[in-house]
């Protein structure tokens, strides 16, 4: 099962799932996120889909067969029934990092008006016995957050004895099968002791990192693209990159699909591998969305030549560089700017700024701290947040939650803090940090030239920015 069916799972987890050497022995029901517009574009083709792997040069088109059943996200009673059958072995998740809905410490937000109603709605689902109906109390609940249907649903397969589950997150979060583990173990244990008590035996989360640029398309444009190339007649085609990459840790206790043979890969330790993915691919992806926009651009492949641009990202990834030691990164860098100079992969960097106080709390602000932490300037982190903070105050990416934008447009010394101290109160009381942040802001505002950043006059690596 997959829960948020949209193009980046159709363009990993579904492909690698259809590749895998027993693909015809696994399917997938596919529960869209919250819109109902995908499930009644999928459902008449059976869950068949294009996808598109648009190289620079050239398309190449190819038929999806593994998801087999196409439901809404909103329909609760079905979510609950499938997760509780017993064929279902693996429960996927791409509710982007929102939907969570998780408070600073990594616990669910009780502040959450949602949050809050669902735990209540769950107590009260959950207490219920079979004596006292509880496959109608569980029918008539309707949670409204992931989380909460997640646990509905586990809570229906425990009470049908459909055996163990693996839930796999393949959201860019960083640990997020353990940020999955601990908010789910929180919430059940706030709800109903017995399912708390019956995940810890039954439920294995697994972490995953999905390395797969797959940006939002004109979906009538590409339908029109895929007739006219193939003669196929296809409603929700997929526009994706040809390089994809998936890294997963964790125990499938009910079995898994061969995904090495499709070449995924399994690994002990999967956090170096995330936060490459993380720091390096998304972490430059969140600094251009801004930067990029500031000046003038809409498309990350025409802001990676932009000379200021690509300064601040090769600089972001030589403080990141520092804090991966033992991986081979030159190869992965050089990938990086030829994947993201792909002409023909639109990704906006309007698409890439949503959500974008939270994609540099988990992306940027980690290596900031640790760079800081092992005794250096962190210039490169520094100058990231000031091209973050000039978008924010000239309204090209969304300002955090709870900020007046036009009371921070200014970026002044008040303003600036109050930017840092939304990211991280420590980085915010780092007087030398803010100091570099400060200089940054200065250098980018006045007149955005690589001679006018100072902070960068360390060597980049990969392709020259000048």
């Amino acid at each position: 099962m997959h829960l948020g069916l949209g193009a980046f799972h159709r363009a990993h987890e579904a492909w690698y799932t259809a590749r895998a050497s027993d693909a015809d022995r696994w399917g997938i029901v596919a529960f869209t996120g919250r819109s109902r517009d995908l499930a009644e574009r999928l459902d008449p083709q059976d869950g068949l889909y294009t996808l598109v792997e648009r190289g620079a040069d050239a398309d190449r088109f190819e038929v999806v067969p593994s998801i087999v059943r196409v439901e809404a996200g909103d329909d609760v009673a079905a979510f609950v029934a499938a997760v509780a059958d017993p064929q279902i072995a693996i429960l996927t998740l791409t509710i982007t990092e929102a939907g969570y809905r998780l408070a600073a410490d990594g616990t669910p937000d009780l502040a959450d008006p949602d949050v809050a109603s669902d735990l209540e709605l769950l107590r009260v689902a959950l207490a219920a016995g079979p004596s006292d109906g509880s496959d109608a109390v569980t029918a008539n609940a309707a949670p409204v957050t992931a989380l909460g249907r997640i646990l509905l649903a586990l809570d229906a397969r425990r009470r049908a004895g459909a055996g163990p589950i693996a839930l796999v997150s393949c959201d860019n979060l960083p640990d997020n099968g353990g940020l999955l583990q601990r908010a789910v173990a929180d919430l059940a244990g706030r709800a109903s002791p017995d399912l708390a008590a019956w995940l810890a035996q039954s439920v294995s989360v697994v972490s995953t990192s999905v390395d797969r640029i797959t940006p939002a398309i004109d979906v009538d444009a590409e339908s029109a693209n895929v007739r006219e190339a193939t003669g196929w007649r296809d409603a929700a085609p997929v526009v994706t990159e040809p390089f994809a990459d998936w890294v997963l840790s964790g125990r499938f206790p009910a079995g898994r699909p061969d995904w090495e043979s499709a070449g995924a890969r399994f690994v002990d330790d999967l956090e170096p591998w995330e936060n490459r993915k993380l720091w390096m691919l998304n972490g430059a992806h969140t600094v251009l969305a801004a930067v990029g926009q500031t000046r003038g651009h809409a498309l990350v492949s025409s802001a990676i030549d932009d000379p200021v641009c690509i300064r601040i990202v090769e600089a972001l990834w030589d403080d990141d560089a520092r804090q991966l030691p033992g991986l081979d990164l030159a190869p992965y860098r050089a990938s990086l700017l030829e994947r993201f100079r792909n002409p023909r992969i639109e990704h906006r960097l309007a698409q890439i700024a949503q959500d974008s106080t939270t994609k540099v709390r988990l992306r940027i602000v980690p290596v900031a701290l640790d760079e800081r932490d092992a005794g250096r300037t962190a210039d490169g982190c520094a100058t990231a947040l000031a091209a973050w903070m000039l978008g924010v105050g000239r309204g090209v990416v969304p300002a955090p939650v709870g900020i007046d934008p036009t009371a921070v447009g200014s970026l002044d010394a008040s303003a600036r803090r109050a930017l840092l101290c939304a990211l991280d109160e420590r980085l915010a009381a780092d007087e030398l940090f803010a100091t570099r942040v400060a200089a940054a802001i200065s250098a980018l505002g006045a007149s955005g030239t690589p001679a006018s950043l100072p902070l960068l006059n360390h060597e980049t690596h990969g392709t020259s920015p000048t």
